[in-house]
């Protein structure tokens, strides 16, 4: 299957797929079960070889973060040289020692790498509010650190937690100046809303670059993926999107040059359909519905995150049921105090159901089609508000019985 398996993503012409577990020149990978889970990866240590690796990161935006966030933040984020990732334990909520244990595995894996602790940004994953057993993960630092090779594949196992499997890309971009790599790895299924989830992306390329460049790229790019998802409406305390260019292609991008466009086309590309990936990859999830808002600046963002995050909304979807007046009353709710009136157009998969807030009549035969049309793995639903130069999306998964089971039974 494709890589660009969502409708509204398109691949780029310049951008074309290769072995999904193939890292850019100059980058090199692993990952080892250290036994943080009770079976499976996960630590995994991923390294630039280059010295003059130009980087730049996000992360979430909670009050609660987790030790390994703030870790990240001092250390060297425009300069990053090695990822150290784990799986299992978030390490959050453990105060100094938890700090304390994050600082430890950028350590280790300054140690074994030749580096600066500074120069490693550091990431974990996992159940809230239980002790990172620190042994474990400087031992598994060290191993995976002995096991790199020039393959992502343990390397990206090893970040999992509730992911039906893995997420990861590795795109060969044809620029005017010649042609560079371009790969990521990432995760996340549950704890998903816009303004970053329980999800991890890491992305690499061969492409020259200065870090201002970097920064730019990502802020854009990240804003148009990540911050644009929802699975269960839930801010996480660990989500981390760490992007380097280490220049080993030879393939320079200057900034607003015809470089940067066609490279940033590619970025952001594969950041929206890794989002869509994770999306899709909801706990229990089974469809993934597209919001479109049009209309006043101010309205359209709360609308969009109130249709993605009902979960009246989402059962429907995992019904497929065109109950549209789910859509309606959730938009009416984020409407309620704004003064504007509720003359909404709304459309689900282009069959236009609701005028100036007045339900469309359907006979029986355009009803059928709109039934067969929710059926469909994507659904797109389109919403125009009062007020014009607005408009936002939101990528949204369907909410399940097996969602309920996943959470319910998740530390026992």
């Amino acid at each position: 299957m494709s890589f660009f398996r969502s409708r509204w993503v398109e691949q780029p012409p310049q951008a074309s797929e290769v072995e999904p577990t193939a890292l850019p020149r100059g980058y090199r990978a692993a990952g080892v079960a250290a036994g943080i889970k009770p079976v499976g990866l996960d630590v995994g240590v991923l390294v630039s070889d280059e010295p003059a690796t130009a980087s730049a990161a996000r992360f979430c935006h909670s009050a609660l973060l987790g030790a390994p966030v703030v870790a990240s933040r001092e250390a060297r984020t425009d300069a990053l040289r090695a990822i150290v990732a784990s799986s299992g334990n978030a390490n959050v909520a453990d105060g100094g020692r938890g700090l304390a244990t994050a600082r430890a595995g950028q350590q280790a894996a300054a140690d074994a790498l030749g580096l600066q602790a500074d120069d490693v940004g550091i990431a974990a994953t996992g159940v809230i509010g239980r002790e990172l057993p620190r042994d474990r993960l400087t031992e598994g630092v060290a191993q995976a650190a002995a096991a790199l090779g020039d393959d992502a594949d343990s390397f990206t196992r090893s970040i999992m937690t509730t992911d039906r499997g893995p997420k990861r890309v590795c795109l060969d971009v044809d620029l005017p100046s010649g042609r560079v790599l371009v790969s990521a790895q990432a995760k996340g299924a549950g704890m998903i809303q816009p303004h970053f989830a329980t999800m991890f992306c890491f992305v690499q390329t061969d492409a020259a670059m200065a870090h201002e460049t970097v920064e730019l790229l990502t802020g854009v790019c990240v804003k148009r993926s990540f911050d644009r998802i929802s699975v269960d409406g839930q801010l996480s305390t660990s989500d981390t999107v760490f992007v380097m260019a280490n220049g080993a292609s030879g393939v320079r991008v200057e900034p607003e040059s015809a470089d940067e466009l066609a490279f940033g086309e590619a970025l952001d590309a594969l950041m929206r359909q890794l989002a869509f990936e994770i999306v899709a990859d909801g706990e229990g999830a089974q469809r993934v519905g597209r919001i479109v808002v049009r209309g006043a600046p101010e309205l359209v963002e709360p609308v969009a995150r109130a249709v993605a995050g009902s979960p009246l909304v989402k059962t429907q979807l995992h019904g497929a049921d065109p109950n549209f007046g789910r859509i309606l009353q959730s938009t009416g709710q984020a409407l309620a105090g704004t003064g504007a009136p509720f003359l909404v157009d709304l459309e689900i998969e282009g069959r236009q159901v609701v005028s100036g807030g007045q339900v469309v009549p359907l006979d029986d035969g355009e009803w059928r089609a709109l039934e067969e049309a929710v059926k469909r793995d994507q659904v797109e639903y389109v919403l125009s508000l009062p007020g014009d130069e607005g408009e936002t999306e939101v990528f949204f998964s369907d909410l399940s019985h097996e969602y309920v089971t996943i959470n319910s039974e998740y530390t026992t």
